[in-house]
């Protein structure tokens, strides 16, 4: 069974850039466990030393809706 935990919010470019900084520092100290804040919740994960990583960007124009650029980041292992 899949446990999933989402949350979208809108943050400033520097409360992202923060958010990716403390992020990046879980996966630096080297412990065991990885705790990944979503919204109001810590998720605790066990990431292996390598990681399977994909980015995609997206942009898009559009004449009605305006121009659209998306970032995806996805990390996948087995623990």
């Amino acid at each position: 069974m899949a446990q999933r935990t989402t949350a979208d919010e809108t943050l400033s470019r520097d409360e992202f850039a923060a958010y990716l900084r403390d992020l990046a520092a879980e996966f630096e100290q080297g412990d065991e466990q990885v705790t990944v804040p979503v919204g109001n919740k810590n998720v605790a994960l066990a990431p292996p030393e390598m990681l399977d990583v994909s980015v995609e960007v997206v942009e898009r124009s559009s004449m009605l809706r305006g121009d659209r650029e998306t970032v995806d980041i996805e990390l996948s292992w087995k623990p």
